[in-house]
């Protein structure tokens, strides 16, 4: 596989498509990244005891539950917010 690939030879069609793929990556690369940073934080946070019967207590089950909704309200919160500021209605 070629690792120089000569960009000016793509037509526009080809390059809005690139664009369109490299922006889908980073999507899901971000995506994958709060995945990965809410199990860190949920877990640390709310497993407290050995796994030893396959599965969470029913408290670790409620900690890690509310933890999740907790993460979630936070990013539409601040989605919401990056929308309003991008929309002129910021603060």
């Amino acid at each position: 596989m070629e690792s120089n690939i000569d960009l000016s030879k793509l037509t526009d069609a080809d390059k809005k498509d690139l664009q369109q793929f490299i922006v889908q990556e980073q999507q899901q690369s971000m995506i994958a990244k709060t995945i990965s940073n809410l199990t860190d934080t949920c877990w640390k946070k709310c497993i407290t005891s050995r796994i030893s019967a396959g599965k969470l207590d029913k408290s670790e089950e409620a900690c890690a539950s509310n933890c999740v909704d907790r993460f979630m309200d936070t990013q539409m919160n601040i989605l919401k917010h990056l929308e309003e500021l991008r929309g002129g209605g910021g603060m």
